[in-house]
């Protein structure tokens, strides 16, 4: 039987992680993700959880042990946030490129300087392009459901990666909602037995892994993780109705979410926990007789392009949220990305919540004003002072 408890977005990540029965864990403390290892230590130690747990010295440390581990078959958890996460930078690609289904909490959190603690999305977004599949989670009950699916997705033959699953900091870690939390016995059925797809590290099956990528051979390992990132596209979809179909909770279409779509001219496009926020902002529309959508980008990478394009063909006016900035073109990478992908529509980027900033309903109300008569690939820096 399910059981409901009250808890933070931390919390639910450990109880996800738990319940996928990890053979090790590896982290560091880091503000503000530091109580879900916290907690996994206590399951460790008290014998809810036969793991082994590694205190390192750092975050390069933790997703170095977590390589290690999981280059013997083992199924392996680590989180981390802002600082932390940049520090595992050059470890990140190689967990990829070793094809390693490691599955990472970050706590998403600005990075310094100035020193800030709080929330937005610059972390996990500068990490877009080292292998791992990213997914950005709504509320405490999805963070838990997405990791229970991240093993499988990462594990599964076809994709062989990693897998981030990034919940704004202090916004959800620190906040409690109720979360339903599946018996052991059905998260264990639905996740399974990890069975390594090659023999890591076996001396009876001796590989080479980590080895020189001459320029022979180098290109083609990259266009190989592409090819796996291009697959995980239809497992995630697949793995996310499975989940569905057993636990009865579903997000869109496991890549992107839906709301009230159907007969929006103005489409709000945005990811994480701001989502809440919009379709409260939508429903006080509606009751007013006016239409407003909301697109949720649920997966960032792979990057569901053609499920976007589908989603915003019958959109006039899109307003693309990022809580992130990528210096220097002033826009952010979801609207880039999207921008990309959605090329006969007016587009307009709106940076938001930098360094944990407010994002108001006014706010949203402003936005929605703003993309209708704003022109196609403007910027817009909402809550900046003057």
């Amino acid at each position: 039987m399910c059981k409901v408890k009250v808890i933070t977005g931390t919390s639910a990540a450990a109880e996800a992680a738990k319940l996928a029965d990890v053979d090790v864990i590896a982290a560091y403390p880091i503000t503000p993700q530091t109580t879900c290892v916290e907690k996994l230590a206590e399951f460790v130690a008290n014998g809810e959880l036969d793991a082994e747990f590694i205190k390192v010295e750092s975050e390069h440390s933790a997703m170095s042990a977590c390589i290690g581990a999981s280059a013997t078959g083992a199924r392996t958890f680590t989180a981390t946030a802002s600082q932390g996460l940049a520090l595992m930078h050059e470890m990140l690609f190689i967990a990829a490129g070793m094809r390693l289904p490691i599955v990472m909490m970050n706590a998403n959190r600005a990075l310094s300087a100035p020193i800030n603690i709080w929330n937005d999305q610059q972390d996990s977004i500068s990490q877009r392009d080292t292998g791992w599949i990213q997914f950005y989670v709504e509320d405490n009950q999805e963070t838990l459901d997405t990791i229970l699916q991240a093993y499988r997705i990462g594990e599964h033959e076809d994709v062989l990666l990693p897998v981030m699953v990034n919940l704004d900091g202090f916004i959800l870690t620190h906040t409690v909602e109720p979360v339903t939390i599946p018996s052991e016995e059905n998260a264990k059925a639905f996740v399974g037995v990890y069975e390594p797809k090659h023999a890591y590290l076996d001396p009876d099956r001796p590989i080479t892994q980590g080895c020189v990528g001459v320029p022979e051979c180098y290109m083609e390992t990259r266009y190989a993780v592409e090819k796996a990132m291009e697959n995980a596209k239809k497992v995630i979809k697949e793995i996310h109705d499975e989940f569905a179909e057993k636990f009865k909770r579903s997000y869109g279409n496991g890549l992107i979410e839906e709301y009230n779509m159907e007969n929006a001219d103005t489409v709000i496009v945005a990811m994480g926990s701001v989502c809440g926020t919009i379709k409260e902002v939508i429903d006080r529309l509606k009751e007013k007789g006016k239409e407003v959508g909301l697109l949720r980008v649920r997966c960032y990478r792979p990057f569901p392009a053609e499920d976007i394009a589908k989603a915003l063909k019958d959109a006039e006016n899109i307003a693309v949220l990022d809580k992130n900035i990528s210096l220097g073109i002033n826009k952010g990478a979801l609207y880039l990305d999207l921008a990309s992908t959605v090329r006969d529509k007016k587009v307009v980027n709106y940076i938001v919540g930098l360094g944990g900033r407010d994002i108001r309903i006014e706010d949203i109300e402003k936005i929605i004003s703003h993309v209708e008569v704003a022109k196609d690939g403007e910027t817009a820096w909402i809550g900046l002072k003057e």
